[in-house]
């Protein structure tokens, strides 16, 4: 990856970390192009193979290791850039010491990496007063039954650095428990092989409907641009996301106890820049928050928001890291988003009926972003979907009555993997 430009004259120059599987990167190279901008493109390619595409340094640098990564990407760099951002979370540790190179605004380091561990964010929660589980780390080297007896059940396990719902498991039992820890054993070393040995952490199940809140910090100040309804139950075993829809139906009290909570963990956990992400749940003892990222939504969930921002997502971003106005939202219809789950793992070979999903009142769009021949794991192995389903109405109920209608038209075509056994 290089340089994007729409023009000659630019208005300004980000480093934006691109990572090579994102759903967002074309959003956000388009987003740079309407602006002028000058996009430096970083990714994260295979360091083995680049060289051998012949693409430049900055094509393959190593996002999971940001302190090996920034003398590289800073030997790359041709000027000092205007502001430095990461697509989504594989990229947030190197962009926020890259900006601390550069003595540019951001969220610093040491904010990126408390909020990315789930044990430290959970800590970090408890001491500032917030509603949070009883909790454990499982170490790596340490037995799971040792804890099982120590466990109110049911509880849930989770690497402390996978996002997406990757790993999350609900155990109800102790021998859950125990089929629970080696499995996420198992993904977290598949997803992270490099990574330093951090265990994996056991809580206590929070009850509660599930929500998700879209902010944008400027010098500490959360501007809320969303709040989405979760209506499906994401009472597990897995925790597939599938539904969001805005504006929310929780009563404006509610509301705004949400954005309080999140305005104070932002505070307590170091956040003052750019674009915040929290998930929570909500239930008769308060707001419990799962996790805040500082990133966007994910995948393609952001083009919900245009109409009530005037803009995409990624150009309101790119915005606020040059310092630029940026225009109160209007009043929209309520939208929703379907990120359309893998029904079971196999080979993705196709879908049916694509058109009269699309035909369905209220639905705008169905994006299928699986390739034919692609492997496609549900959770908790898998970290994508077979693709997005956007729908717009009078109100929430039925924007998200579309979506469940598109989907229901949907077929796909995927089958099992064949798995050939190696000769004595």
């Amino acid at each position: 990856m290089g340089r994007f430009s729409s023009s000659g004259n630019t208005a300004g120059s980000i480093v934006l970390l691109l990572p090579v599987a994102g759903y967002q990167n074309g959003e956000f190279l388009a987003a740079g192009g309407r602006l002028g901008v000058e996009i430096v493109a970083v990714s994260d390619y295979c360091r083995a193979l680049a060289p051998m595409w012949g693409l430049s340094p900055l094509a393959s640098v190593p996002f999971d290791r940001p302190l090996a990564a920034l003398p590289r990407v800073l030997r790359a760099l041709k000027a000092r850039p205007d502001a430095v951002l990461a697509a989504d979370d594989h990229g947030l540790e190197l962009a926020a010491c890259l900006r601390a190179h550069f003595e540019l605004p951001g969220n610093a380091p040491e904010a990126i990496r408390v909020t990315r561990d789930k044990y430290l964010f959970r800590s970090l929660l408890a001491q500032g007063g917030f509603c949070c589980p009883a909790v454990h780390v499982l170490a790596d080297a340490q037995q799971p039954a040792d804890l099982a007896a120590a466990l109110d059940f049911p509880v849930v396990v989770k690497p402390r650095r996978l996002s997406t719902s990757r790993g999350v498991i609900r155990a109800d039992s102790p021998g859950a428990f125990l089929r629970a820890v080696a499995q996420a054993r198992r993904i977290q070393a598949d997803a992270a092989p490099d990574d330093q040995p951090l265990g994996l952490l056991v809580e206590r199940f929070i009850p509660g409907s599930e929500y998700a809140l879209e902010g944008l910090l400027k010098r500490g100040e959360l501007r809320v641009l969303a709040l989405f309804d979760k209506p499906d139950p994401l009472d597990g075993p897995y925790f597939e996301e599938t539904l969001y829809v805005t504006p929310s139906r929780l009563p404006v009290e509610d509301q705004k106890r949400i954005a309080d909570t999140v305005q104070r963990a932002c505070a307590q956990a170091g956040l003052t820049e750019g674009p915040v992400h929290a998930e929570l749940r909500l239930n008769s003892e308060g707001v419990f928050l799962l996790e805040i990222a500082a990133r966007s939504i994910g995948g393609l969930c952001g083009r919900i928001l245009r109409h009530a921002l005037g803009m995409s997502l990624e150009e309101l971003i790119l915005r606020a890291a040059l310092d630029w106005p940026i225009p109160e939202p209007g009043v929209a219809l309520a939208a929703g988003v379907m990120m359309i789950p893998i029904p079971w793992r196999g080979i993705y070979h196709g879908v049916h009926h694509l058109e009269a999903a699309r035909r369905v009142p209220g639905v705008e769009d169905v994006q299928i972003t699986a390739l034919p021949g692609q492997r496609v794991s549900p959770a908790p192995e898998g970290s994508s979907y077979l693709g997005f389903i956007f729908s717009r109405g009078d109100r929430p109920e039925g924007a998200e009555a579309a979506l469940r209608a598109a989907h229901g038209r949907l077929a796909f075509d995927i089958q099992p993997e064949i798995r050939l056994d190696k000769a004595p």
